[in-house]
């Protein structure tokens, strides 16, 4: 990303409006009023010249503090992924995998991060592999909100526990946030909800297993700021501009904290 300021008066570049227009935002006479109005940055800067020129290649824009995707052909999906489908577009051993949910896309997309193939849930898959690095990276930390069916019944203590942070054989952990939503009559089962930033393998079984109950069930509800809603099992929907605009302004804030202080 450049650093430079727009120069209105530079002939190379395209006019902001122009872009702004191509990349569905409003018509070429709305962008307008928006540059005049302050409302658009370019590059962390508000621009207000009319004449403001810039490289869609390199140069980040947002429209009311929301990024713009400039590059038209990118693509963003949500998955709902189903229990028995691993995360990956090519299974070695044969199993489901993602392709079925992708073959009749007209790009290729991969998956951003991975749920195990006994987790369901929302998960995100893009031909984008900036944005792809940056919200799977585990130092970036996106969070990410589970609900778990797990063994027994769960007591205040053991959500504090959590939120207080336990030991695994890789390190120690904490929840971010996590809560009791529901406990069974017969004191058999308890849904949970877990929310944390981490990107460890299998985290939330792990966590679970270790203050004494494992889970049975498990769902992968939100990731940043993206949340699965009514999207049913196995289907697959692209994002809304205003979703995508949430996503990519995390994704630039800025520049990903400059690469996590280059990770």
């Amino acid at each position: 990303m450049t650093t430079d300021e727009p120069n209105a008066d530079a002939p190379e570049g395209v006019r902001l409006q122009k872009v702004l227009s191509a990349a569905g935002v409003a018509s070429r006479r709305v962008v307008e009023n928006y540059i005049v109005e302050g409302r658009i940055e370019v590059n962390g800067r508000v621009v207000t010249e009319l004449g403001t020129r810039i490289d869609p290649a390199t140069d980040h824009v947002s429209v009311d503090g929301v990024a713009v995707q400039l590059d038209t052909a990118k693509r963003y999906y949500m998955l709902n992924k189903p229990r028995g489908v691993v995360s990956s577009m090519r299974d070695e051993q044969g199993r489901p995998d993602l392709t079925r949910f992708t073959s009749d896309l007209d790009e290729r997309v991969y998956n951003v991060g991975r749920l195990d193939a006994e987790t369901s849930g929302l998960l995100i898959l893009t031909n984008d592999g900036e944005l792809a690095h940056v919200l799977a990276h585990p130092s970036f930390g996106v969070s990410k909100t589970y609900i778990a069916k797990v063994k027994g019944r769960v007591t205040p203590q053991v959500i504090q526990q959590l939120k207080n942070g336990i030991d695994l054989d890789d390190g120690p952990i904490a929840a971010d946030k996590a809560r009791i939503l529901q406990q069974q009559a017969d004191e058999r089962h308890t849904m949970v909800e877990l929310t944390l930033h981490s990107g460890r393998n299998r985290i939330v079984r792990r966590m679970m297993d270790a203050v004494g109950h494992p889970v049975v069930d498990l769902v992968r509800r939100s990731f940043g700021p993206l949340n699965l809603g009514t999207l049913r099992s196995g289907h697959l929907r692209p994002l809304t501009p205003a979703e995508l605009g949430q996503l990519l302004t995390i994704t630039r804030a800025p520049d990903a904290e400059r690469e996590r202080n280059d990770t």
